[in-house]
């Protein structure tokens, strides 16, 4: 076999899982989850134990517990555990005032700061429930967000169940990551048909929920919690569905550059989990879990590196023939685009085409940024939250 075959077979191999896994994939789920039917309701109210961390949160975590005071939902049903990982702002103090006002309430208040995964093992010991129910500091439910994800565990075979979560522009930019909003809805569409098969590959971390029995103690090397929670379920052969009508809001990050920082320490973690905690989801008995897992999470965790090797493989194919050509050309189009996405961002100008691929550029280059870090074992399990 000829250098040129070979090379052209890896070419048509590397496009094909880049349209695959943004394309096609999505398509064929939603295919798929028609022949699904809708998960039941349950029929009884369950009891609920909200876990939250909170590091230096003063300026969301009042808002937050009062939030679930509004539920409509049995209060009676429902503990809400807030673990302060060594808080050195007003957050210990808003906690103590809104402990004396509501018994549900309960803090846990840690003189030393771990990490949000420490605090969550730590928190899901304490509670009581039959029923976790995960989110953060800055989320926002809508007032029948826990009732109808308590309706998501209709049988015994759902294990889990995650949340609509909706970007909302901040109030104070409106030249937020709006990117990020068209890349959540899109990635909230893929979840939505995931979910109608059970095979949702992540929670939102700001509103999901599992059985506690199947709670598996997140390690402590630096890890996605959420993520790592919803495979712990999955690896136990139960459901893992997606309730599109239970809400929850948070503010969409306040420049690209806050969004870069997150998705590096994302990227980061997401390798961890991968490589130490998913083998058995990459060849699972499952055959549509598995397809889902390479489709919508390996494959993308990779995406950087099929960029690098399509580049430089059409290039040196340009001149072997016009469609070789043409792909490496269109490749420095798209690029050329990012680049005038990038200078419009420092005008405060925003053309959607121009900032939509200067965006997937930048998620991609923090992806490999991520990865570098992995290697390196540079990720820290502390990190500071992204500012509100």
């Amino acid at each position: 076999m000829s250098l040129n075959i070979i090379i052209t077979t890896v070419l048509f191999t590397l496009v094909f899982l880049a349209l695959h896994t943004y394309c096609f994939y999505p398509i064929l789920i939603k295919i798929i989850s028609s022949f699904y039917s809708v998960p039941r309701i349950s029929s009884t109210s369950h009891h609920l134990s909200v876990l939250i961390s909170a590091y230096n949160e003063e300026k969301v975590i009042g808002n937050r517990i009062i939030n679930i005071a509004k539920q409509n939902y049995d209060l009676s049903k429902i503990e809400v555990i807030v673990g302060s990982d060594n808080s050195i702002d007003g957050t210990n103090e808003i906690l103590r005032n809104l402990e004396k006002k509501y018994n549900w309430l309960h803090v846990k208040y840690f003189a030393l700061r771990r990490g949000k995964a420490a605090v969550i093992n730590d928190l899901a010991k304490h509670a009581q429930n039959e029923i976790l129910v995960f989110s953060d500091a800055n989320t926002e439910f809508d007032k029948d967000a826990l009732k109808k994800i308590s309706d998501g565990f209709g049988t015994n075979e759902i294990g889990g169940v995650c949340g609509r979560l909706i970007l909302d522009e901040t109030k104070k930019n409106k030249f937020a990551s709006v990117e990020e909003k068209k890349y959540w809805e899109y990635e909230t569409f893929i979840k939505r048909a995931e979910g109608r098969c059970g095979v949702l590959i992540g929670a939102n971390g700001g509103i999901f929920a599992i059985r506690k029995s199947l709670f598996k103690e997140i390690p402590p090397d630096a890890v996605t919690d959420d993520f790592y929670i919803t495979l712990a379920v999955l690896q136990k052969d139960f459901k893992f569905i997606y309730k599109h009508d239970s809400i929850a809001f948070e503010e969409v990050t306040y420049t690209v550059a806050a969004e870069y920082r997150r998705k590096v320490r994302f990227s980061a973690t997401n390798f961890q989990t991968l490589f130490s905690h998913s083998g058995d989801l990459l060849f699972n008995k499952n055959i549509l879990l598995s397809f889902a897992f390479w489709s919508h999470k390996v494959i993308r965790w990779f995406f950087p590196f099929i960029l690098i090797f399509t580049l430089s493989l059409s290039f040196v194919e340009r001149n072997v023939s016009f469609n070789f050509s043409l792909l490496f050309y269109a490749q420095i189009l798209f690029y050329a685009l990012g680049l005038f996405g990038l200078i419009l961002s420092f005008l405060k100008i925003r053309v959607m085409p121009f900032s939509i691929v200067y965006f997937f550029i930048v998620s991609n280059i923090a992806i490999l940024h991520g990865f570098i870090r992995y290697v390196q074992g540079k990720q820290t399990t502390i990190w500071q939250s992204t500012s509100r």
